[in-house]
């Protein structure tokens, strides 16, 4: 199973966003996806269509031992898509872990005993703390989504630095493998110097799918449903469509011909 963490320590990214309509659009496609919500607020939970009160056993179950990986898994209503979910118990991890032994890599183990996904899309928390570090280490790919506004890169100098101290200790083949650009206003100069300082310091890791500033995009959360059921013919729904086509013939079809 290859695992693609999804992370930026700062909010309002696009970082949910991108990781329920990655997993949608995968999952249409054939994939067999599981979506890891890593973050405490649920977001991403609950943009699958699953309410938190029906869930039984959740993330931090998993990683404080008080259930198996296989128990937490819930069903979603799209094609493909299976969620590990979270509540806002896994808020307490943070603290709980700090007592286990091998504290960074314990989501990686429970990863390891699942086999019947092709890949997991895992949503990182806006933080750089033991639950996105167990995320990093438990990712064979790494996406940043950078917003095309001002103060963009802020942040991701102290990413990169956390990024190297994983590869050192934990896990020596992470990178920045991909940069989303997201919330792009083709209307602004702004946007466009953003897409030019992204593209000039991490090259050509960076898709060429730019996702556009979309109200649907906003609104199909309410609605607890990825952009591609909720609006396919909108704008957002497109980008993320080209992004997950990208996404696969990266990494997904050369590890099928493998």
């Amino acid at each position: 199973m290859l695992s693609i963490a999804i992370t930026n320590q700062k909010g309002g990214v696009g970082k949910t966003t991108t990781c329920i309509n990655l997993a949608a659009e995968l999952g249409s496609l054939g994939y067999s996806v599981l979506a890891v919500d890593m973050d405490p607020q649920g977001n991403c939970t609950s943009g699958l269509g699953v309410e938190p009160d029906t869930i039984k056993t959740s993330l931090y179950d998993v990683l404080l031992g008080g259930g198996s990986i296989h128990e937490a898994l819930s069903p979603t209503p799209w094609e493909g898509v299976t969620l590990l979910p979270a509540t806002i118990d896994l808020a307490g991890a943070e603290v709980e872990l700090a007592s286990i032994i091998s504290r960074e890599t314990c989501l990686r183990r429970h990863m390891s005993l699942l086999k019947d996904f092709d890949v997991a899309i895992i949503d990182c928390p806006p933080s750089l703390g033991m639950l996105t570090i167990n995320a990093l280490v438990a990712a064979n790919k790494l996406i940043v989504p950078i917003q095309c506004e001002y103060y963009a890169l802020e942040g991701v100098g102290q990413l990169a630095r956390t990024i190297g101290l994983i590869r050192d200790c934990l896990n020596p083949d992470l990178n920045i493998d991909g940069v989303l650009l997201t919330m792009y206003d083709s209307r602004t100069r702004l946007a466009n110097d953003v897409v030019e300082e992204v593209k000039k310091q991490f090259g050509e890791v960076v898709f060429s799918t730019v996702v556009p500033r979309n109200i649907k995009l906003s609104e199909a959360p309410s609605h607890a449903m990825p952009i591609t059921y909720y609006e396919p013919n909108c704008s957002g729904a497109q980008a993320y469509s080209t992004f997950s086509r990208e996404v696969a013939k990266r990494w997904l079809e050369a590890k099928a011909e493998h």
